[in-house]
């Protein structure tokens, strides 16, 4: 499906230009390579028709104006991790062409879109991809739409394989007011940070959400048998639990790793608050499995009648603190909500890179264009040093000055990438 296009190749890096040689740094971190995608294919992805892209392990600087394609390329990586994207599109609303994102086209082919990449791991390359499946009936009408994935060249499981072959974080201006908005938005915030530290994490998010789906369905209906209920409440509590767990283990270890402080950024301090949460304070996990299973099971009446369930890791929230203030980060000025989120991927790609040997690729769209000189540079330094593959977008290149011959810059108009030089030392 994937459409043959003209490749444009970035030059690998020269000497002392892209992730450190093998060996351990003054600073403590890892010296090997993050992993890195080499090679991109794009196939009907929003306002790209085909693209093939290969670069380096450097970091990544897409500049153009608004509009180009820039955030639909981060958009396209992001889906290389489970999930529905940076932007929690449905498959079909990233179709490139209007009429196809509407379902109003007609063709055998309607509606497909793929990304395909080829990476570059400590363990060796692994070629992955995912695409839109449309489902059709007999009669040749569209009944559905899947998302199918593939890893070398194999039909995987489902989405949370790739966790296993890759590590990915992002931040998109959207997430400005992740610490304002719907607490929704940071259980996924802090879901994906676990994916890159326990593969099954995305598994086990997806187990629980079917299970209280159709345990609520049953309710609703007045159908279901106890007995029936209560696998479903056994397969909820089990997920749960680890669910919950995962959430705490990773921000006790990122709270540790934000007490050395990354440079200019504030230091943040998180905890993650719910039912679940502040049982395992106290409880073994076993002994929390059967209360949150007992507790689910008393509430099946009032769960009928609202939907969902009264408690759970679905209704758990992130809640950060800005430590040199002792202020609640919804309470801070928008720059520093975005220096704290900073901060918090930051310290998890710090962390990952000491507890993996690696640190996951970074997807900053729009990142740096509201802190100062200082903070950027800042910025830059942490992710040179890091060894990871960032990949960031703005409107003005010189802003990516102090980067220089330490990444790689591309030109992005209206669908089309090009190779640009880095911006002239000259303010």
């Amino acid at each position: 499906m994937l459409a043959e296009e003209p490749t444009l190749t970035m030059g690998d890096p020269g000497p002392n230009q892209g992730t450190r040689s093998a060996g351990a740094g003054d600073d403590g971190l890892p010296a090997a390579p993050g992993p890195a995608v080499r090679r991109i294919t794009l196939t009907d992805f929003r306002n790209y028709g085909a693209l093939r892209l290969e670069v380096d392990a450097r970091p990544v600087v897409l500049t153009g104006p608004n509009g180009a394609g820039k955030t639909n390329l981060l958009e396209a990586l992001s889906f290389l991790a489970p999930g529905r994207g940076l932007r929690r599109a449905k498959l079909g609303q990233v179709v490139r062409g209007a009429a196809l994102a509407a379902g109003e086209a007609a063709g055998p082919d309607d509606g497909a879109w793929a990304v395909a990449a080829r990476l570059e791991t400590p363990d060796g390359p692994v070629d992955i991809g995912t695409a839109r499946e449309v489902v059709r009936g007999p009669d040749g009408s569209q009944e559905g739409e899947r998302r199918i994935v593939r890893i070398d060249g194999k039909t995987a499981k489902g989405q949370g394989d790739l966790a296993r072959h890759l590590s990915l974080a992002w931040l998109t201006p959207e997430m400005d007011r992740l610490f304002l908005e719907s607490s929704g938005g940071r259980r996924r915030f802090i879901d994906r940070l676990v994916y890159g530290f326990v593969p099954d994490h995305a598994a086990r998010v997806s187990a629980y959400e079917r299970a209280m789906r159709e345990r609520s369905r049953l309710l609703r209906e007045g159908r279901g048998d106890a007995s029936w209920l209560s696998a479903l409440e056994s397969q909820m509590a089990e997920a749960a639990v680890a669910i919950a767990a995962a959430r705490r283990d990773l921000i006790g270890r990122l709270n540790l790793a934000s007490e050395a402080g990354i440079g200019p950024f504030p230091r943040p301090d998180a905890t993650m608050e719910g039912t679940v949460e502040d049982w395992l304070v106290d409880g073994p996990a076993l002994a929390i499995e059967d209360r949150f299973r007992a507790l689910l099971e008393e509430s099946r009446r009032r769960d009928a009648e609202a939907g969902g369930a009264a408690a759970g890791p679905h209704r758990s929230d992130l809640v950060v603190t800005h430590v040199e203030r002792g202020m609640p980060a919804a309470q801070c000025s928008t720059g520093e909500q975005k220096a704290l989120l900073i901060a918090l991927v930051l310290a998890t790609a710090r962390l990952q890179a000491l507890d993996r040997g690696a640190a996951p690729i970074l997807l900053m769209d729009e990142v740096v264009a509201h802190l100062d000189e200082i903070r950027r540079a800042a910025l830059f330094d942490e992710l040179v040093a890091l060894g990871a593959q960032a990949w960031l977008t703005g409107t003005d290149r010189a802003l990516f000055r102090t980067l220089d011959e330490r990444a790689q810059f591309l030109d992005v108009a209206a669908g089309a990438v090009h190779a640009a030089e880095p911006p002239s030392d000259q303010p």
